[in-house]
């Protein structure tokens, strides 16, 4: 069995864990970065076990993306034994077709964030990783035959502009990020992912679309909401539907890939290292600044 991580986006809090199968355990980790995220152990209904963390709190919107403790939950996820992470992010659309509620399976991302700690080895001389394919293919894959197989309206493409955050992204910006290719944009994915892959793990993101991105549509000002005071009602039952299809989702998705062989160059990133003499397999030696 391959141990798999869930991390949840906006609105995973707002879940019942029970409703992605029997919970066992929840435990925050004591790592070098400080302390993790609450890792819940839950036992599918299949029977075997894996891992779900809420990134940004448990019962609300706790924690901004810009301030969300990466490494110590990825660190963490990876003394559990994790090897394959599945994240979910509800970015804004830089796209009419990329409408709220639908799902997005992310390909490539433009990373514009700026003070973020995006590697472990920030004194050792590490972390050249290839970033093509930016997300594990095997899974990216895994995802999209799930998606297809329940019948939900998803797009399997797209590049995620990943922002600094905690402020919305200004029209001129927004602009800017359609020229240059972006269809999605969210504060999340970066560095999750760079750490995953530094790490040698699998790492698959799902996206759901909140809103349209500043200047794509022309909303009106009002006070006191923010995304949802962007879309009609019934487009905010649809976002809203589409959080609540995510137990699922996963529920659907667990068994193929907590099941199957790793076969992609995931679990190998780390390779050159270790031909030149640089790392053994003891990962945690590889943290040269520790």
């Amino acid at each position: 069995m391959v141990k798999v991580l869930i991390i949840g986006g906006s609105g995973a809090y707002l879940l019942e864990k029970e409703s992605f199968g029997k919970v066992l355990e929840k435990k925050r980790y004591d790592t070098p970065f400080g302390l993790s995220n609450p890792i819940y152990r839950i036992r599918h209904e299949e029977g075997f076990e894996f891992f779900f963390l809420s990134r940004h709190g448990e019962k609300d919107y706790d924690v901004t993306a810009s301030f969300v403790n990466y490494r110590a939950n990825i660190y963490a996820a990876k003394e559990l034994g994790v090897e394959r992470i599945v994240s979910w992010t509800g970015p804004g659309s830089l796209r009419e077709d990329f409408r709220p509620g639908d799902y997005v399976v992310p390909t490539d991302l433009l990373d514009f964030t700026r003070g973020r700690k995006t590697t472990f080895f920030e004194n050792g001389g590490l972390g050249f990783v290839r970033q093509s394919p930016v997300f594990c293919p095997q899974v990216t894959d895994a995802v999209v035959r799930t998606l297809k197989k329940l019948g939900y309206s998803f797009h399997s493409g797209g590049t995620y502009v990943c922002t600094e955050g905690p402020r919305l992204e200004t029209p001129a910006e927004i602009k800017a990020f359609k020229k240059l290719g972006g269809d999605l944009v969210g504060m999340t994915l970066v560095p999750e992912v760079f750490l995953a892959k530094e790490l040698e793990m699998c790492y698959c993101a799902i996206c759901y679309v909140t809103n349209y991105a500043e200047g794509i549509k022309d909303y009106s000002f009002k006070s006191g909401v923010l995304f949802e005071g962007m879309l009609p009602e019934e487009d905010k039952k649809l976002v809203d539907r589409a959080v609540e299809r995510f137990p699922e989702i996963m529920k659907e998705l667990l068994p193929e890939i907590a099941r199957k062989e790793r076969t992609c160059h995931c679990q190998k990133l780390m390779e050159r290292y270790r031909k030149k003499g640089k790392i053994g397999e003891e990962w945690k030696e590889w943290i040269l600044n520790l």
